[in-house]
């Protein structure tokens, strides 16, 4: 790995031009932060040609014509390439949030474009109730590529854990056919996990806040300490619960990562009182933590997995990833869905898969996320608000003591996009998986320039 960049030596404070990024579209060169000059995109001057307004009417618009469910940044993203995105104005940011851990290829992939191409002038849908190949071959790689017998599409993340909770009852209701005792129908989550907006996936996530305006939601979930073994062996063991629920690594709660002990001691316990365990891989798998999956980090292996956001890099899909065991319990009619594994997001979830699965790339990940991290640890460990540096892979949080948001605000008015994560106190970096070495030396920088904001 290269050794730190010569920047990080000084301990003066870097001095960002943040006028240089304002430039002309005109499918030119476009002026960058730090004085980098970068290619822009010649896509950029037509897509505001047709859409004829400004950032600011585009936003105005959204006001007036959109359900208020999003606290938008003020930023209309026009075009992108690699790690890079443009707004409107031509204004060029590099793009640590991924869509939110989605874009793993990051934008405009030349493999995922052609994929995307060749199939939309094929056939882009012809619903569940016909075959169609490039769903046989992406389920044919999930299968081959991990502990699954058989595989179940969605349309999102959310939907992959409802079906989820359907197949843990159905198992549950199958195993238990002749016996005199009810089949468990309550699950185990964890604290600080997220699992979906959907109501049955809202009532496994543990923040209150995004449930109370709903319920009620389903009942029989109780919330466990993440990482207690005494408290959720003890529940497991009593035979009320048909499945556990927990994310190798939590994103939104905060990168919090299990340890071995905790899913391995899941894991037996699961297996003693014929419960199933499901790892939510949505938001940390396929490749995020240096791992095809994250839970091969642990070498602890479920009975369910559901994945979704980078699967097919930036279309909607999710997936439900089941052992032949549980599969046995679900018969035609359980489940469906109309858009789920069209053909056209299938073929591109099958370039993702395999790029992302090749054994150098998922290296890389892993080199890539230790240099970050240290990094990090070097430049912003000393500062007092700075808690703690932590993750795997390209999965990273910085825990703060204060809210997150000033330093959100900071970096992306320096063309830098980050996220939020756990209470707001947690800067979350999950950029595009194929991110260089230089443009993670750049996030910093500016991370190390933006942090006074915090006070």
């Amino acid at each position: 790995m290269a050794s730190l960049p010569s920047f990080f030596s000084s301990s003066s404070p870097l001095h960002l031009d943040s006028t240089l990024f304002r430039a002309p579209i005109n499918g030119g060169r476009v002026r960058a932060c730090l004085s980098v000059e970068l290619q822009g995109p010649s896509s950029t001057k037509l897509r505001k040609g047709q859409l004829g307004c400004s950032s600011e009417e585009v936003i105005d618009s959204e006001r007036k014509l959109f359900v208020g469910t999003y606290a938008r940044a003020p930023v209309v993203l026009s075009s992108g390439k690699g790690c890079k995105l443009y707004d409107l104005e031509g204004r060029e940011y590099l793009d640590m949030a991924a869509g939110i851990a989605v874009n793993s290829l990051g934008h405009g992939d030349p493999d995922w474009l052609q994929a995307v191409t060749e199939q939309a002038n094929t056939v882009s849908h012809v619903s569940n109730l016909f075959h169609s190949i490039p769903q046989v071959e992406l389920a044919k790689r999930l299968v081959a590529k991990s502990f699954a017998d058989r595989v179940f599409f969605t349309n999102s993340g959310t939907e992959a854990n409802e079906a989820a909770i359907k197949f843990a009852r159905k198992f549950q209701r199958f195993s238990h056919t002749g016996s005199k005792d009810s089949p468990p129908v309550e699950f185990i989550a964890f604290s600080n996990c997220f699992h979906g907006r959907t109501m049955g996936a809202l009532a496994l996530t543990s923040k209150e806040h995004y449930r109370a305006p709903f319920e009620p939601v389903m009942p029989g979930v109780t919330f466990l300490p993440y990482g207690d073994i005494e408290a959720a062996t003890n529940l497991i063991l009593k035979g009320k619960i048909a499945a556990v629920f927990v994310e190798p690594i939590q994103g939104e709660g905060g990168i919090f990562s299990a340890t071995k002990e905790f899913l391995l001691s899941l894991r037996n316990a699961c297996d003693e009182a014929g419960t199933l365990l499901v790892f939510d891989e949505i938001q940390c798998g396929l490749g995020r933590n240096g791992h095809l999956w994250a839970h091969e980090a642990y070498g602890v292996y479920p009975d369910i997995m559901t994945l979704a956001k980078p699967l097919a890099g930036g279309l909607p899909i999710g997936a439900v990833l089941v052992t032949e065991r549980v599969a046995a319990a679900i018969n035609y009619g359980d489940h469906g869905s109309t858009f789920a594994g069209s053909p056209l997001v299938c073929n591109a979830a099958v370039a993702v898969v395999d790029k992302i699965s090749d054994p150098e790339f998922l290296l890389s990940v892993s080199r890539k996320g230790e240099y970050m991290k240290n990094l990090l640890k070097q430049k912003l460990g000393e500062n007092s608000h700075v808690k703690e540096v932590r993750g795997q892979g390209l999965i990273i949080g910085i825990e703060l003591d204060v809210p997150a948001g000033p330093l959100v605000e900071a970096c992306r008015n320096l063309g830098l996009l980050i996220l939020t994560a756990g209470q707001g106190n947690v800067v979350r970096l999950v950029p595009p998986l194929i991110i260089t070495e230089q443009e993670l030396e750049l996030a910093a920088k500016i991370l190390l320039e933006c942090i006074p904001v915090l006070g």
